[in-house]
């Protein structure tokens, strides 16, 4: 699992049987709870906004494991935080992408293949905001 990565396990009370939870699927619900938030949350807050029946401890793991990698902010809330999202769902997708492109050392080679595997209003769209031309959000 990828450092970071939060993986922990669902109680089945069907069959008493331990699964697990996909790969950042924890962390996905909570930052889908704070973007639909209209400000920043507790983890007691988000606890109830998820209402899947994690353990506040569990949500505070989270948060503080997503703050960390730079992903939430926090401010002082009482004796606790409250933490809202640092960007927006596609300001986090930009991020990861940049990451990814960090991790290789052949940028061009990278690029080229990422490039080359675009459809062609992708392709177009690309071109036209390294333009100049494309209005960020819009579709070609």
């Amino acid at each position: 699992m990828p450092e970071g990565q939060i993986d922990e396990p669902a109680y089945d009370a069907t069959d008493g049987r331990t699964d697990r939870r996909p790969a950042g699927e924890l962390e996905a619900g909570v930052l889908a709870a704070l973007w639909a938030a209209d400000g920043p949350l507790t983890p007691g807050a988000v606890q109830l906004e998820l209402g899947n029946g994690l353990a506040r401890t569990t949500v505070t793991t989270i948060l503080t494991r997503l703050h960390a990698k730079g992903v939430v902010t926090r401010e002082r809330s009482g004796r606790g935080y409250a933490y809202a999202p640092a960007q927006d769902s596609h300001g986090l997708t930009a991020r990861r992408m940049h990451a990814e492109l960090d991790k290789d050392e052949d940028r061009g080679t990278v690029l080229a293949r990422f490039v080359s595997d675009l459809s062609p209003e992708d392709e177009q769209l690309l071109r036209s905001l390294l333009d100049g031309s494309g209005a960020e959000g819009g579709t070609a």
